[in-house]
């Protein structure tokens, strides 16, 4: 467990780069990312073409935050597809996106859901939290999460979501679903920073956010990422199988 880790603490600091003042006119840092320049802004980059499907993430998260049965923190999307006999199936992992205009900031009434401003996580007060529901379902007025990621906890009766795990990043080590994968499909690191692993990563394979026509400014970018959010109609001759592994689903159209 101590290697471990260990392990993951160097893993972390390599990935987080030199920590500098991002310069003008850097490329990822124009294109990319929406914090702004010179702050630090965590985010995270899936590769879908390492990913298995193994949900060791998912559990990892689930074990993580002691998360009841029936509801999920991190969880793991896949899409089967093609002319039989070849058909393929590609997973999707998919978490809290860390929006810098994030619709649960926007919407809850008492300030329970805000953005630190050392590193950019969304985060939710539970203490706060008077488990309005806003933030999952929306209301009249405003939409909730577009990405499906809060959800309200059975057991404590508040909404909760994907953090980055913040008490790890606190203590120099990786998210644990980043620790767990065994491929390596997800990078961790700030995207402010031009020397980190992740910037590097997003300049070099063009990776994207999911639903940017939202506005919310995502901070979770995907490598060869399947648009399982309006899948195209089964035409004859192909195949075509979208599992979403959700619980309860918000729609996202």
């Amino acid at each position: 467990m101590v290697k471990s880790i260990a392990t993951s603490r160097r893993r972390f600091v390599q990935s987080l780069g030199a920590g500098g003042v991002v310069l003008a006119g850097t490329a990822i840092t124009q294109k990319k990312s929406y914090a702004a320049v010179g702050t630090v802004q965590y985010g995270m980059v899936i590769d879908t073409r390492k990913c298995k499907g193994c949900h060791a993430c998912s559990v990892a998260c689930k074990s993580e935050f002691d998360v009841p049965l029936g509801a999920v923190r991190s969880w793991v999307e896949f899409v089967e597809k093609g002319d039989y006999p070849k058909v393929e199936r590609k997973f999707m992992p998919r978490l809290c996106n860390q929006c810098n205009e994030a619709p649960c900031v926007t919407i809850c009434p008492v300030e329970a859901a805000y953005k630190r401003k050392e590193d950019g996580i969304v985060v939710f007060d539970q203490e706060a939290c008077i488990a309005c529901k806003k933030c999952v379902d929306g209301d009249d007025k405003l939409p909730g999460c577009p990405y499906d990621a809060a959800f309200m906890n059975p057991v404590t009766g508040k909404a909760q979501k994907c953090d980055f795990c913040v008490h790890r990043v606190g203590a120099g080590v990786v998210p644990s679903c980043v620790n767990t994968c065994p491929s390596r499909a997800r990078i961790f690191g700030d995207i402010n920073d031009p020397s980190s692993e992740i910037s590097k990563l997003i300049a070099k394979e063009d990776a994207q956010p999911l639903y940017a026509g939202k506005g919310t400014k995502p901070n979770v970018f995907y490598i060869g990422a399947e648009d399982l959010k309006a899948p195209p109609m089964a035409t004859p001759g192909k195949y075509l199988r979208v599992e979403r592994n959700r619980p309860f689903s918000t729609d996202t159209a």
